[in-house]
């Protein structure tokens, strides 16, 4: 599902100052979210997001992935037909109480953010030994 959201660049301004900033248009990136026995994994494409344009933000149990493309345009060169489009990506997820978000790390290869998120101890399986 690919669903269009829009912003202004900085919201807290007055609508004054920020009437002429271009808006950031954003679409939700396509994941794969992957269960393991200690963890999740959660898988993201970003296309032409590096690790500088990459936001991960957690509020409270709301974990959200911003990434940020820069544009390239060529000196001299104007577009003739064009496919790929200059929007970004976020997206927003709802945590489990599960996560140990103390314990949450990302990684960026290729355009792919993966963002592991461990279970906390009590929720991984276990063995009990029977006493005497």
């Amino acid at each position: 599902m690919n669903t269009l959201t829009t912003q202004k660049k900085d919201s807290t301004l007055t609508k004054d100052r920020y009437q002429d900033q271009p808006e950031e248009r954003f679409v939700s990136p396509e994941v794969d979210i992957y269960e393991g026995k200690d963890e999740y994994l959660l898988q993201a494409e970003m296309p032409g997001v590096s690790k500088e344009g990459l936001e991960l933000t957690l509020e409270g149990n709301v974990l959200t992935l911003v990434g940020r493309r820069s544009t390239q345009h060529l000196k001299g060169m104007d577009f003739v037909y064009r496919e790929s489009q200059p929007w970004h990506f976020r997206r927003t997820f709802e945590l489990d109480p599960t996560i140990d978000v103390g314990k949450i790390d990302a990684r960026m290869e290729q355009g792919v953010l993966y963002v592991r998120l461990p279970k906390t101890e009590n929720v991984k399986p276990r063995k009990i030994t029977v006493g005497d």
